[in-house]
């Protein structure tokens, strides 16, 4: 069971074209290759928004924790 063949591929591409029809696999392979190139867009877009934000929550986290490491002023009474 290794890999396969030129007359495997055939044999799937047969199947390909008889399942879909010849007129029906370029619209196809157009939508995969839109799909793709889709969600590369938005990873790298993510990718963008999340370098871009790290400083902000960065210095977010920082004024958060400064503020709750203040020690509570005590009164004594006499």
């Amino acid at each position: 069971m290794g890999s396969f063949s030129t007359s495997h591929w055939l044999i799937v591409l047969a199947i390909v074209v008889l399942l879909f029809g010849a007129k029906k696999i370029p619209d196809l392979a157009k939508s995969i290759g839109q799909g793709i190139k889709g969600f590369k867009k938005e990873m790298r877009d993510e990718d963008e928004a999340t370098a871009s934000s790290t400083p902000e929550a960065h210095k977010h986290v920082e004024s958060t924790t400064n503020a709750s490491v203040e020690t509570p002023k005590t009164t004594t009474q006499a």
